[in-house]
């Protein structure tokens, strides 16, 4: 049977995402060495999920002096705020109210978090 296709990135293609976003474009061996220090991966294993990322649309390459570079297609605020919404959906039936209080509860939350987060809920307050 056919495994679903998930419609957001694996872990492997959200670390890859990572270091095009922290690094603009790169190529296949420059991707593998940004990545040698969370996982060792092959040159042919990097370049596999590359051809995966790139029909996903997730990425786009472009031929540059003979070799061709990578960048990501899709932005880390839209790939957050849709992996986020959906684990909302998922785990706390679309609350994100309920998703915060569980984030409160088990978080270790400095002060200076605390009143980064109070700032954000008064600027939203006053937007609405």
């Amino acid at each position: 049977m056919a495994r679903n296709v998930s419609k957001h990135p694996t872990e492997l293609e959200l670390g890859v995402l990572q270091v095009l976003w922290e690094a603009g474009p790169l190529t296949g061996g420059q991707i593998r060495d940004a990545l040698a220090a969370r996982r060792k991966l092959t040159y042919q294993s990097v370049m596999t999920i590359l051809g995966i990322m790139e029909n996903k649309n997730y990425v786009r390459r472009k031929k540059n002096a003979g070799r061709f570079e990578y960048r990501a297609r899709v932005t880390q605020q839209t790939t957050s705020r849709r992996m986020l919404q959906d684990l909302v959906d998922r785990l706390f039936g679309g609350s994100a109210t309920a998703a915060m209080i569980n984030l409160l509860e088990s978080s270790d939350l400095s002060e200076d978090e605390l009143n980064q987060l109070r700032h954000e809920v008064e600027r939203n307050r006053g937007e609405n």
